[in-house]
């Protein structure tokens, strides 16, 4: 039987103790998640089925077409999955993307708000609270 397989490297500092706010990080991954699944059904749509986007350039606060809509949604959204499994592995690369994702995304959001002021708030409302569980408790779910 070998040891070398549960031995730590001597540079690696040693994970913190889990405290009770890992589940609001883990909510924070989670939320992520299903942000960008949301994001990219979006950008989808506004890609393949645009006639069932009913929003005129007037209601918009920047005026683009709806395949520049569509595409800076998609990407926002795979990203925003693939930080959400990193956070929840617990990779510090995917707390800083998933913060500087969420921002983007609140951004686009604000920009879509007057054509979903409902639906666009609570994300941003989400976004909000996926940044405070990243910033200052995403080392709770730190990997080894």
């Amino acid at each position: 039987m070998s040891s070398y397989a549960t031995e730590r490297p001597a540079s690696a500092a040693p994970a913190p103790a889990a405290t009770g706010w890992i589940g609001f990080v883990v909510f924070g991954g989670l939320i992520l998640i299903l942000s960008g699944g949301f994001q990219v059904i979006e950008g989808l749509t506004a890609l393949l089925r645009d006639e069932v986007l009913l929003v005129t350039s007037e209601a918009l606060l920047i005026e683009l077409s709806y395949t520049t809509w569509g595409w800076i949604h998609l990407v926002i959204g795979l990203v925003a999955v693939a930080a959400g499994c990193g956070v929840l592995a617990g990779l510090l690369w995917a707390r800083v993307a998933g913060v500087v994702i969420v921002f983007l995304a609140s951004l686009v959001h604000i920009v879509f708000l007057p054509a979903a002021p409902v639906w666009g708030t609570l994300v941003i409302a989400m976004d909000v609270l996926v940044i405070y569980a990243l910033c200052a408790h995403g080392r709770d779910v730190r990997s080894d």
